[in-house]
């Protein structure tokens, strides 16, 4: 880890973790992403961690699609799909994901008339690039091990 605190970390040195936090909850971000991604804090510490690790641009995307999906104008859609685009998916761009080309190519393809699911299969790379490399290490981490024993030690 770098010598940078994220507040997560800070909240369990001090012992003040949100009140709402359960151990339930952290033991069961350790059963798949799937299961981190759908409680409350689990992607907010996800997210902290990969900030840490300096990849937090897939979190990133992958929640900003999220939001997109549920854009039901064109024209928002047109503007937020443009906007991805240039944040994630365009060679050189400041938080450019890693999908092959062909994926790459269909969105460029598809930005001038953007449908809801456009970014869907760059999102299932981005998925299983987290699921298969960062969510592991997640479980590893520092981070995650000192804040399952302060909320365990905290439900005793």
């Amino acid at each position: 880890m770098s010598g940078h605190i994220c507040w997560i970390c800070k909240l369990c040195r001090a012992k003040r973790l949100p009140s709402d936090l359960t151990l339930e909850e952290v033991l069961g971000w350790a059963q798949s992403l799937e299961s981190l991604m759908a409680t409350k804090y689990g992607p907010v510490v996800y997210t902290a961690y990969l900030k840490l690790e300096h990849s937090d641009e897939n979190i990133k995307f992958w929640m900003a699609c999220e939001t997109y999906k549920k854009i039901a104008s064109r024209r928002g859609r047109i503007s937020r799909a443009k906007k991805l685009y240039s944040i994630y998916i365009q060679p050189q761009s400041p938080r450019e994901i890693n999908i092959d080309s062909s994926t790459r190519d269909a969105i460029i393809k598809n930005i001038q008339e953007p449908t809801q699911t456009c970014f869907e299969e760059a999102q299932k790379i981005v998925y299983m690039h987290m699921e298969m490399d960062s969510y592991p290490r997640f479980l590893k981490s520092e981070m995650y091990q000192n804040l399952l024993k302060t909320v365990q030690s905290q439900s005793s």
